[in-house]
């Protein structure tokens, strides 16, 4: 993930490039384009884009040259981490802007590229911003989508929040002139970005409809994004076990993706989960390789502030000094105020309470002041440490500052309720006590006792797997909806939902769901759904059908769809997926020619038991993976839940 992947052989997109290199640079871009944009595939982009810019360059094509470096820099700013990948990106992007007339689009295109880049590193956006104003009255809808998103990148930090949600508006606003479906994810993804960034408390509306989206056309480096911010919805809930599941589907998807933040990330939601579980100190091992990470944005700095945090509870105070120490510099306020920042002055204030260091919290104190309205989020809303009125809190308590610390770890507790952050909730109620307790007014310690003991009742509530009043995530016993629109199902659970493919697993799993905590034979289910009226309790099953007549019309018509996506994923040499699909079709063609007889009746069996039992297990848990790959919350409730065997069921409770 360095921008230099090696060449993947078995990449369709890189073979039959014959002796016709205009013929086969076209053919190229357009299967990178495609790779890139829309499916979000960044590492199969990479790989084609830069083969396309060498046949490029090799035949003169400047054209070509400019579209292939600008999409070798991928979706986002500064994909390329390595020293090495990000010169290769800066040299093909000059070369090619010096081939190009000066006031053409993709010229504008390159300068863009180039300047986002650069103000990224830099911890900047001034240049960015004034190029985008340059950019705006151009007649190029793309240049002006590219030029919103990479500079909406580039003012991540919390100072930024009302030119941000404009440059998310205005994204959108551009996608429908694009008529690009991705430029419309993006939009929508970095509304919900500063939604969450800026507490609203309507960031899941805007996640829910990004996830619907998605539900309709994948996009992996955006579908990576929203896994991830599901795991940092799962810890802020307090489901801690199940988000660190979490973390590792959402590392695998983005590793799927190429995006070279899959790792970094899930270090950073294992720390956040780590941190409110009381483990921190686990991870000196992995943080001492985090801090070194090449993979590590220039503008990053929470690695060291946890290395400090964890080396200090751990009793290191020599390794947590240093970290701190080399963190605060000539002074705090030259850290970039990255997307990261407000996470990295949390662990630096947790840092300096445990080492006493009152200098440090005073100065943290100071440059966190500003920002108190909002929670401690890292990047693109991956991991929340809570209202930064708890950082406030503990920087006051550590300057001896107890009326302060009193005031805001009250504060904290009220906007962390608002964030339905109970882990973060529980923390502050502690620490609350804490201060009560030792600034000791007569009536302190009534209330320190009270704010322990909602603090436990809280701790027992998030064991149980459950917490109060939350109205978006019900308890584990919520039933799932299973309903057909169009050629999709949608599944929902509590308030989510989401659009699965259909498919013979997902016409069983909807009998299964409409009847929760019934057994139902898998024979029954093979007969279709008209057969499962009054089917629980039949004993003679000898004497039904083993297809229905309703089922072999659904059967028959998945065939005819399956014969036509099959021809459609061979002619774009999508193999893998064509296997699947002539998988289906397989089975579907043994299923229809068991159960006819002659003349085409229908065949009664009374030794189909254990054939149905593997067929419908085989085709649930299919329809049980799908679900999953579109929400893993749904897919994991269900996996528990639903049964199969000779008899299948679905128990939510």
């Amino acid at each position: 993930m360095t921008g230099m992947d090696a060449p993947a052989k078995d990449d369709p997109g890189l073979t039959g490039l014959g002796t016709e290199p205009a013929s086969d640079l076209e053919t190229l871009l357009g299967a990178a384009t495609r790779a890139l944009v829309v499916e979000g595939d960044l590492q199969t982009g990479r790989r084609r884009f830069d083969a396309a810019y060498r046949i490029a360059e090799s035949t003169g094509d400047a054209r070509a040259m400019a579209v292939a470096a600008l999409g070798f820099g991928g979706l986002w700013v500064h994909e390329h981490r390595t020293v090495a990948g990000s010169a290769l990106l800066r040299s093909r992007l000059r070369h090619a802007l010096s081939l190009l007339a000066p006031d053409s689009s993709l010229a504008l295109r390159l300068r863009v590229r180039l300047v986002g880049e650069t103000d990224y590193r830099a911890g900047e956006h001034a240049a960015i911003l004034a190029l985008l104003d340059e950019v705006r009255p151009t007649a190029d809808p793309v240049a002006r989508a590219e030029a919103l998103s990479l500079a909406h990148h580039c003012v991540l930090g919390p100072d930024h929040g009302a030119s941000r949600r404009k440059l998310s508006v205005d994204l959108v606003a551009e996608s429908f002139r694009t008529a690009r479906h991705s430029d419309l994810l993006m939009g929508l993804l970095w509304q919900t970005v500063d939604l969450f960034l800026d507490g609203d408390p309507h960031a899941e509306r805007r996640l829910a409809e990004l996830r619907d989206l998605l539900a309709e056309q994948d996009h992996l480096a955006v579908g990576f994004v929203v896994s991830a911010i599901e795991v940092m919805l799962a810890i802020r809930a307090g489901r801690l076990d199940q988000a660190e599941t979490l973390t590792r589907a959402c590392a695998e998807r983005g590793a799927v993706a190429g995006d070279v933040d899959a790792t970094v990330w899930l270090e950073g939601q294992l720390l956040t989960i780590r941190w409110y579980q009381g483990r921190v100190e686990e991870l000196l091992p992995l943080l001492g390789d985090l801090v070194h990470s090449p993979k590590l944005s220039p503008v990053d700095n929470h690695g060291l502030a946890a290395l400090a945090v964890a080396a200090a509870v751990a009793g290191d105070r020599r390794k947590a000094v240093g970290a701190l120490a080399t963190l605060c510099g000539r002074d705090l306020a030259d850290l970039p105020r990255s997307s990261s920042w407000l996470v990295t002055m949390n662990g630096i204030v947790q840092a300096a309470h445990l080492l006493d260091d009152v200098e440090t919290s005073a100065r943290a104190y100071e440059l966190l002041s500003p920002f108190g309205h909002l929670p401690m989020m890292g990047s693109l809303a991956v991991a929340c440490f809570g209202s930064v009125q708890h950082a406030l809190g503990v920087a006051s308590l550590t300057t001896g500052d107890l009326d302060r610390a009193v005031e805001h770890f009250h504060a904290a507790v009220q906007q962390n309720l608002a964030l339905a952050h109970w882990p973060a909730v529980m923390t502050s109620r502690q620490m609350l006590a804490q201060a009560l307790a030792r600034r000791a007014r007569p009536d302190d310690t009534a209330a320190a006792r009270r704010e322990l003991v909602a603090a436990e009742e809280e701790a027992a509530a998030l064991r149980g797997a459950g917490r109060p009043g939350d109205p978006e995530e019900k308890p584990p016993e919520t039933e799932a909806k299973c309903a057909r629109q169009g050629r999709k199902w949608r599944i929902g659970l509590g308030r989510r939902s989401t659009l699965v493919e259909h498919s013979i697993g997902m016409f069983h799993l909807a009998v299964l769901i409409a009847n929760p905590g019934q057994e139902i034979r898998a024979v029954d289910l093979v007969a279709g759904l008209t057969a499962l009226d009054g089917a629980v309790g039949r004993s003679a099953l000898s004497e039904q059908p083993t297809l229905d007549r309703v089922a072999v019309h659904e059967y028959g018509h998945r065939l005819t769809g399956l014969r036509a996506e099959i021809a459609d994923l061979e002619s774009r040499d999508e193999h893998e997926d064509a296997a699947g699909a002539r998988r289906e079709h397989d089975w579907l063609v043994t299923q229809l020619a068991g159960a006819a007889g002659l003349g085409g009746r229908l065949r009664r069996s009374a030794e189909g038991d254990e054939r149905a039992r593997i067929a419908v297990g085989k085709a649930i848990r299919r329809a049980l993976q799908r679900i999953t790959d579109a929400d893993p919350l749904i897919g994991e409730h269900l996996r528990h839940t639903v049964h199969t065997g000779l008899r299948c069921s679905y128990w939510p409770t």
